[in-house]
């Protein structure tokens, strides 16, 4: 990155210590810049590649599938209706553009629900019915499947309150959902990749995976437009630069976590498949 400032007192020929030492500061604050964004790379490469690992081997072993795709149903599903909401707030805001991308977010996502709810209707199984378990254990500690410290620590400093769809600033909103998308783009292709392919079931699930990790990346590219709509270059880019720190350290988060339980996760899952399914629900991709 240039510095623009830098090069203007150079020109200027002036030799003044108060601007010598301003060069340096700002060359500083540059090089600090550089050095931050060069780690967050690092530590994000470790912390997806752990994540990545985890996940695919997860979805690979039979036996704990059917938890990775209820965490997929539970997460796809359970955006919806906050899209929608931002949607028709969108349109009374007269934004047309946001409110149909919107809608058309929303709309990939219930069909993704439907994916892995089907997926898990393959294996004669179904997500647990949240509303009738407790919201804290016996000794009074929160329900480990009722709280999250990969979104706890994504939005830490913002309130329950904030994070509403009626109230959620639409920078912060845009950036911070642009980088979940980008992200979950290419952890769908990695974790489909991973199933094997020399039965039916586990093939077409692969297709279904990979047909919601190209979504993903059409979300991810609408958003980073919204967020170039409203915003300068460089103003963006610095919002992505501190939504991806919080998304590293979320996944630190979350692995320190797992790594706490030995690795295992609280079961999401029940026997049986729900009564009625959507008539719509989306078969897996045929081969």
């Amino acid at each position: 990155m240039i510095n623009f400032r830098a090069v203007q007192l150079y020109q200027s020929g002036r030799s003044q210590p108060e601007n010598q030492a301003s060069i340096r500061f700002v060359s500083f604050i540059h090089a600090y810049r550089y050095f931050m964004n060069f780690l967050t790379h690092i530590l994000h490469l470790v912390g997806s590649s752990a994540v990545a690992y985890y996940s695919a081997s997860s979805l690979r072993d039979p036996k704990t599938r059917p938890n990775v795709l209820a965490g997929f149903q539970l997460a796809e599903s359970g955006s919806v209706p906050f899209l929608k909401t931002l949607s028709e707030r969108a349109a009374s805001e007269g934004d047309t553009w946001l409110a149909e991308k919107l809608a058309r977010h929303a709309s990939d996502e219930e069909r993704h629900g439907q994916i892995f709810a089907h997926g898990l209707k393959q294996l004669n199984k179904q997500v647990i019915d949240f509303k009738n378990l407790p919201k804290t254990t016996e000794d009074g500690k929160p329900n480990e499947r009722q709280r999250s410290p990969f979104f706890a620590t994504y939005f830490e400093g913002y309130s329950q309150e904030y994070l509403k769809p009626q109230n959620i600033d639409w920078i912060a909103f845009m950036a911070s959902t642009y980088i979940l998308e980008l992200d979950a783009s290419k952890d769908f292709v990695r974790m489909a990749n991973v199933l094997p392919e020399d039965e039916p079931t586990s093939r077409n699930l692969k297709k279904s995976i990979l047909s919601v990790a190209q979504d993903e990346t059409g979300h991810a590219a609408y958003l980073r437009e919204a967020l170039e709509r409203r915003l300068p270059a460089d103003a963006v880019e610095r919002l992505i630069d501190e939504w991806r720190t919080r998304k590293v350290n979320a996944m630190l988060a979350m692995v320190g976590n797992l790594v706490q339980k030995g690795g295992k996760s609280p079961s999401l899952v029940q026997d049986g498949v729900p009564e009625e399914m959507p008539k719509d629900a989306p078969e897996p991709v045929a081969a």
